[in-house]
């Protein structure tokens, strides 16, 4: 039997959509699943919306993470964005090299072993190839889940697609395979639309 693919759909920049795509991985050392991780962005998703001004100075300097995440995927497959992914988030959001973005996506194509001029795609050009790419993408996601919702989105293959899971920390060994059968569970659901309760604390990114 063929391991179950999941779609998984992150922004770079997210912290919440990073521990899900370390617990998505915890879950495949327990489970027969392929994670595939897919790429929407926060920047499409509040385009011409009324934000805060400091929460859209964030979003206007997220293009270029998601941009490169798109060129990785269309230029080198899924597994490579894989790597990138993993060498972006112990650089960003674990090792806390978040002031200069670009520099660190430089440095994290080195650590994935990955051509340094992809990096050439980063800057946004509106209505390019990477451009086009990033937002047919993000609409995979709001296609399945809608646009009242953030990252990450979860996909099964099959059923029904859903914002989340929101987890911190990632859970590990058993644990992680309990919250995957219990998701999957969850898009089998035809009326399944959400479930929530408040968050506490920062994000533990043991």
């Amino acid at each position: 039997m063929s391991a179950r693919r999941v779609e998984l759909f992150v922004d770079p920049v997210c912290p919440f959509a990073w521990m899900t795509s370390r617990w998505l991985l915890h879950a495949a050392e327990v489970r027969e699943i392929e994670p595939v991780y897919s790429v929407m962005s926060l920047s499409v998703l509040n385009e011409g919306r009324e934000l805060d001004p400091g929460y859209r100075a964030m979003l206007d300097d997220s293009w270029g993470p998601a941009r490169l995440a798109i060129a990785i995927r269309e230029a080198e497959g899924n597994e490579a964005f894989s790597r990138w992914y993993t060498a972006w988030g112990e650089r960003y959001h674990v090792g806390g090299q978040n002031e200069d973005r670009r520099a660190t996506a430089v440095a994290a194509l080195a650590d994935a072993d990955l051509p340094a001029e992809l990096i050439e795609t980063y800057e946004p050009v509106a209505g390019d190839e990477i451009d086009t790419a990033l937002r047919a993408s993000h609409e995979g996601a709001t296609s399945r889940v809608g646009d009242d919702v953030g990252t990450p989105v979860i996909s099964f293959g099959e059923g029904t697609a859903y914002f989340g899971p929101v987890v911190s920390p990632a859970p590990r060994g058993e644990d992680a395979g309990k919250l995957l059968d219990a998701l999957a569970t969850l898009a089998s659901i035809d009326g399944f639309y959400e479930l929530k309760r408040s968050r506490s604390g920062g994000v533990d990114l043991s």
